[in-house]
């Protein structure tokens, strides 16, 4: 199974936000590079809230570009043989933890964003990471800062989407 076919399929399985669903199901059926970073018309891309339940926190990236508090995540590569596989490479080395395993039940969320031409729109598939006991992160190349946030004050540092999708996490905790 390519990962184009593993998009569309964890798309069809997700059971929420159907108009958003659609419009990403829709994405993959007109652009079979849709997956990809060169897909002017915008590509799906993988992310992954790290969150430590037992102590009440996530783990945010200040991304060097956008100079934003987000969640880690990414573009897909031709290695990932899944897009949940994606979404656990970028956490691992965005945050530097090894030993992060997905919250089962699929993504968590999905959110479409405008990104800067020629590829106009990221259509992010959302998960989230759970930490192992005793994890200790380290920065990458990609972050300016790499914090822990306790769940009150991710409004304060992050936007919406962001706040979402630790809202959403949260609840299928």
């Amino acid at each position: 199974m390519s990962l184009h076919e593993d998009a569309v399929r964890v798309l069809k399985e997700y059971a929420d936000q159907d108009e958003l669903r659609g419009l990403y199901l829709d994405h993959l059926a007109a652009h079979p590079d849709g997956m990809w970073k060169p897909c002017e018309a915008g590509h799906v891309t993988a992310s992954a809230l790290v969150i430590d339940p037992s102590r009440g926190q996530v783990l945010l990236t200040l991304h060097r570009k956008l100079r934003m508090w987000l969640q880690m995540g990414g573009h897909c590569e031709p290695g990932d043989a899944t897009v949940e596989a994606a979404a656990l490479r970028e956490a691992t080395e965005e945050s530097g933890i090894t030993g992060l395993t997905l919250l089962p039940g699929g993504p968590v969320r999905l959110d479409r964003h405008p990104i800067p031409s020629p590829c106009n729109w990221h259509l992010d598939v959302q998960y989230a990471a759970l930490v192992p006991a005793g994890a200790t992160a380290a920065i990458s190349d990609e972050s300016l800062d790499l914090r822990w946030f306790p769940y009150a004050e991710v409004g304060e540092v992050a936007d919406d989407s962001v706040v979402q999708l630790m809202n959403r996490t949260l609840e299928r905790l």
